[in-house]
Order: C-alpha cells, then sequence, then structure tokens
C-alpha cells in the first residue's frame, strides 16, 4: 500500500460549509432568545412592582396610614428612598440603626432596580401633579406618595401589547 504525503484535516469548503450551517442556526435561534429575555425582563419587572407596592403599603399601615415620601405632612422626595431602606419612627424621620424610638422598617433592602434600563431612581411626583402620559425611561419608578401609585418608567409594550407603565 502506498502512501501518500497529504496532510489529513479539513478543506477550505468544508470549513466554509460549516461557518454557513452555523450562520444559519444562529439567525433562526437568535430572534427567540431576544423574546424570551424581553419576557423575563416583563415578569422582573412585574415582580419588583409587587414587592414595591408591598413595601409601601406597609410603610403606610405602620406610619398612620402616612405614605412614605412624606415628612412633617409635605412631600419630601429625597426621603422616600430612606424611609423605604432605613428604620423609622412613627413621623416617618429615619435612622440607620433601630433604637427604641426608630422601630419601623427598612421594608426594602435597596430601591428595586428598573429591568430595562437598570435604574432605580424614583421620580416622587407632587400632590395634585399627574404621572405623565407617557414613559420616557429616564427614571427607574415613578410614584406618587398621595395616592401610593408607583409605576415602571420604561416605554413599549409586553407581548399582550399590554404598556410596561400601566403594569
Amino acid at each position: 500500500m502506498a502512501s501518500t504525503n497529504r496532510e489529513r484535516g479539513f478543506s477550505l469548503v468544508e470549513l466554509m460549509i460549516v461557518v454557513a450551517v452555523l450562520g444559519i442556526l444562529a439567525a433562526l435561534v437568535l430572534p427567540e432568545l431576544r423574546g424570551h429575555t424581553t419576557e423575563a425582563k416583563a415578569a422582573a419587572a412585574a415582580n419588583n412592582l409587587h414587592i414595591f407596592r408591598a413595601a409601601i403599603e406597609l410603610y403606610a399601615a405602620q406610619h398612620n396610614a402616612v405614605a412614605p415620601g412624606y415628612l412633617n405632612g409635605v412631600v419630601a422626595p429625597w426621603t422616600f428612598p430612606l424611609q423605604m431602606t432605613c428604620y423609622s419612627d412613627r413621623n416617618g424621620n429615619v435612622a440607620s440603626q433601630p433604637s427604641s424610638r426608630f422601630l419601623h422598617g427598612p421594608y426594602l433592602e435597596e430601591i428595586p432596580t428598573n429591568p430595562f434600563n437598570n435604574k432605580k431612581t424614583v421620580e416622587i411626583l407632587s400632590d395634585g401633579e399627574d404621572f405623565p402620559a407617557e414613559a420616557d425611561g429616564s427614571f427607574g419608578w415613578i410614584y406618587t406618595p398621595a395616592t401610593k401609585e408607583v409605576r415602571l418608567d420604561a416605554p413599549g409594550t409586553d407581548k399582550n401589547r399590554r404598556r410596561y407603565y400601566d403594569y
């Protein structure tokens, strides 16, 4: 049997066929994965809103029906994240450590992240101020202490055509 000096390996044509097949498979799979990513973000947003709303309700229940974001009867936007993540007294004053005066909270470990824009910032609306007509994504959340309503600041709709802003 005669031996040849030809080295074993893939030819250029074989490599091109493999690359073409991988490209076709990627073109079929990637759009499907993107859809699942958006669905996962929508589910995370709904879950974060549920947790956020429950924390706001619990705070109000422990503070004589006064929602977080108020201090001495006035909307004080800077107090909201502190009231959610620190200890508080019945009047809404906050402290980093519990004491005989600061018995309530914390209600959240941290402000939840908006999964669509990765922001934790909260726009606090004043009493009588309406929610914007549309979300623009400049904040993580939009909240009004007057009604204890919190919304996701994310433009777009889910697979059922429901606006994320209306979750």
